[in-house]
């Protein structure tokens, strides 16, 4: 099994959820998150004062898939979240060594 993590721009959330759910994604967890990367911030003006944003808002995507589907997920999620401009976010994949539903106590593929 395989974990995919992915920090995209918050408003492709739904177009990349649905593309998942086409490829047969069953689940998926998601976390409002900031960051900076080579985006690094930038500067904003509120109120006639001028401040500096150092830390960009994202969308953080963590799916647990077979490692035959880890790919096609990949791929996905990168032709989804993709606008061709700075911040368009990171893909993370890592090794699942465990997984238990809670609810049936199925384990690894099961629970997925």
């Amino acid at each position: 099994m395989k974990m995919i993590i992915a920090a995209i721009k918050p408003f492709k959330l739904e177009e990349v959820r649905e593309a998942l759910t086409q490829i047969g994604v069953s689940g998926l967890m998601v976390t409002e998150i900031k960051g900076f990367g080579a985006q690094a911030g930038h500067t904003e003006i509120y109120r006639g004062a001028e401040y500096e944003v150092n830390f960009v808002p994202k969308i953080k995507l963590e799916i647990v898939v077979p490692e035959n589907l880890a790919d096609q997920v990949v791929d996905t999620i990168t032709q989804t979240a993709r606008t061709g401009k700075i911040g368009d976010g990171k893909i993370f994949v890592l090794d699942v060594a465990h997984a238990v539903r809670v609810r049936t106590g199925e384990t690894n593929h099961d629970a997925l």
